[in-house]
């Protein structure tokens, strides 16, 4: 049965998923360009929603449900399914366009996120740049791969040399005044900039350290990148040290921080 499928052979699916969402990004985000602007609305938190979010949210749960018609699938752009989850159990949630303002600056960092969470933890993850044509596959306790120009690579966390400074990803758009006091305390460090859920890739990929998040985010934010860098060899905690979780009775996470290796945050001690 197709709700039966390995998360391996999910894998192989959710990559044409994720290039399916991408083409209907792509073509509002070229004709957007033609057209001399987006086309932006706020939802009643204020947060920017696009024709785009909308067109990607479609085709992912249009083809998610074919697949695993029996699991449940939970949407940042539909609010009535957030009701679908739970600590117990699967659910498929999913960010169909991450980083809207990365889109709506046309920088080209804006991602489609696909998670599959198990009991409250993600298990496999996929997460897509449509413009840098950058696809990250994570299963978590089997590895993690990226297809980059067509060419598909394993990805690991970076081993940190000693005596190296840190290097840190930290948020284009959300960079708050706590987070930059944050990562002050890290020592001596390199800042590298990114949007949406690419900070966490960096890690996964090892072109960066640490990504710590102290500021609000929401679940679907997090949970297929989550899956990526655990898939890696690398951990997503809070700042009391324990794994990122899902379900929950709110949707909104804890600060937490993204590492390559074993780390203690410097607000524990």
């Amino acid at each position: 049965m197709r709700q039966q499928l390995s998360a391996n052979s999910l894998a192989i699916q959710l990559s044409e998923i994720c290039r399916h969402a991408a083409r209907e990004i792509l073509r509002i985000y070229n004709q957007s360009e033609a057209q001399g602007g987006i086309a932006v609305s706020h939802k009643a938190d204020s947060s920017p929603v696009t024709l785009a979010d909308l067109a990607a949210h479609h085709a992912i749960v249009g083809a998610l449900h074919a697949l695993t018609p029996n699991i449940p699938i939970v949407s940042e752009e539909d609010e009535a399914s957030h009701a679908h989850r739970s600590p117990h159990g699967e659910f498929w949630l999913i960010d169909p366009l991450d980083g809207t303002k990365e889109f709506i600056a046309r920088n080209g960092e804006f991602t489609a996120n696909i998670a599959l969470v198990r009991d409250g933890y993600p298990i496999l993850g996929a997460v897509y740049a449509p413009v840098l044509d950058e696809l990250f596959i994570g299963v978590v306790a089997e590895g993690a791969f990226r297809i980059r120009a067509g060419v598909r690579e394993s990805i690991t966390v970076a081993s940190r040399a000693t005596g190296q400074p840190l290097r840190v990803v930290a948020s284009k758009s959300h960079l708050n005044a706590e987070t930059l006091a944050f990562i002050e305390r890290l020592g001596a460090h390199t800042l590298v900039q990114a949007g949406s859920s690419l900070k966490f890739c960096r890690v996964a990929e090892g072109s960066a350290d640490v990504y710590p998040r102290l500021g609000p985010t929401c679940e679907w934010d997090t949970a297929a990148a989550q899956a990526v860098v655990e898939a890696a060899g690398g951990f997503v905690q809070s700042l009391d040290g324990k794994r990122l979780h899902y379900g929950k009775s709110v949707n909104l996470n804890p600060n937490f921080v993204v590492g390559a290796v074993a780390w203690k945050s410097p607000q524990s001690t």
